[in-house]
């Protein structure tokens, strides 16, 4: 959730795959798979696909590294606390994955199991959350728990409880990198056969018998048969290119990060007050700090709202006193994805043939990356998921009135 920047992250990109050598180099001129997007899902795709045998991929990014959209700001945190159980299965594939990155990609992910903290502060929200508890338990998950005031203060003492009520905690739930991991996904795919080609836009896709045939790009036409768009947020416009709608709109969510603040410690937890959406945890020797503004209108907006700034210290200060002499050392702004039941969409589009999606994750996407890589490989080679049943995640949901709505975002 949530989203990250800092100066290590730009060094990282700095060694992040770029295009061709030659800027002016064209585009192969064929390709079993087109992946359009390089985040962390672009990315995961593309890995699974050629780890399944596929070795005719080419992913294609705008911009002139990977991971440079949603993925670079991204917060890094990944969880097991959903509501439902089609995302916390796909939780339980992908985190242990993130955990034990280091044995599968021979580089760490930062796995960092802090914790996470969520606050409650009515009878509403308690029984919601403890109908997630049941839900959780039920899928082997008997180490989250329900904690009273004073457990919360005992593991928080620095945070004002003034009306919480209580609060379930997730101890491996915590944070990882979601750069490392998306070029550990790029590189492993590319050591496969996929060509990784960055700053090649695309700017439309053809199609002939109702079937992908071609996507047209900036520096020449890709033939082709299988198109997934992996684009985060700008996946309607991909989508308009064939004429299907996508309903993913992007939402702009902002946080700081602040100087050091030794009062806090690096294994804390990380923190959301559900009924505020405020949420803190710690970012090397500081914190990051931010919110949801849920009065926010969709659009590709990336400038810093100065006013839910003071909105998000008013709240920060109230919730953690300290706050109030923390100096601001950064600010960063990302863009949510955001279907209308906050679940991505995992599917062939029944109405284009070829043409699938990998998107709109709302803002979970990160956590997600190895379960979507793998389950969309499946849809693509076989047919359906058989690693997680995601066949609900259908494009079609939408229309049909089939929403599976998560409850626990913010």
């Amino acid at each position: 959730m949530g989203c990250r920047d800092s100066k290590k992250d730009f060094f990282r990109l700095t060694f992040s795959f770029t295009g061709s050598i030659f800027p002016d180099a064209m585009v192969p001129k064929t390709a079993d798979v087109v992946v359009i997007g390089g985040g962390c899902m672009g990315a995961s795709v593309a890995y699974h696909l050629a780890a399944r045998g596929v070795k005719n991929i080419t992913l294609l990014e705008r911009e002139k590294f990977l991971g440079m959209g949603s993925t670079r700001a991204a917060a890094g945190g990944v969880r097991y606390q959903f509501s439902t159980r089609v995302n916390i299965q796909l939780s339980l594939y992908s985190l242990p994955i993130i955990e034990h990155f280091q044995d599968h990609f021979g580089t760490s992910s930062g796995y960092h199991p802090i914790g996470y903290l969520f606050l409650l502060s009515d009878a509403r929200e308690v029984a919601a959350f403890k109908r997630n508890l049941a839900l959780q338990h039920s899928l082997g998950l008997n180490d989250i728990c329900w904690l009273d005031r004073d457990e919360i203060a005992r593991r928080a003492p620095r945070v004002n409880l003034d009306g919480i009520v209580g609060g379930t905690f997730g101890p491996r739930d915590g944070l990882a990198d979601p750069n490392t991991i998306t070029q550990a996904f790029a590189a492993r795919a590319k050591a496969l056969g996929a060509r990784i080609e960055t700053e090649i836009a695309v700017t439309g896709i053809r199609r002939e018998n109702n079937r992908d045939a071609a996507v047209h790009t900036n520096r020449g036409e890709i033939a082709t048969r299988t198109v997934v768009c992996c684009a985060g947020a700008w996946s309607p416009e991909i989508g308009r290119m064939i004429d299907i709608e996508i309903p993913i709109v992007p939402m702009r969510r902002q946080f700081f990060i602040t100087d050091p603040l030794p009062q806090i410690p690096s294994d804390h937890p990380f923190t959301i007050d559900f009924a505020s959406s405020f949420y803190f945890h710690p970012e090397g020797a500081g914190l990051i700090v931010g919110m949801s503004n849920h009065d926010e209108t969709p659009g590709y907006k990336l400038a810093v709202d100065e006013a839910f700034r003071e909105k998000t210290l008013e709240h920060a200060i109230q919730r953690v006193p300290l706050l109030a002499d923390a100096k601001i050392a950064s600010e960063i702004v990302g863009l949510y994805e955001v279907t209308p039941d906050a679940h991505p969409i995992l599917s062939e589009a029944k109405a284009a043939p070829g043409f699938y999606i990998a998107a709109g994750f709302s803002g979970h996407g990160f956590m997600h990356s190895p379960a979507a890589g793998k389950v969309m490989s499946e849809i693509i080679l076989d047919g359906k998921s058989s690693t997680v049943d995601v066949s609900m995640l259908d494009l079609e949901r939408f229309a049909e009135g089939r929403l599976v709505q998560e409850v626990n975002v913010v």
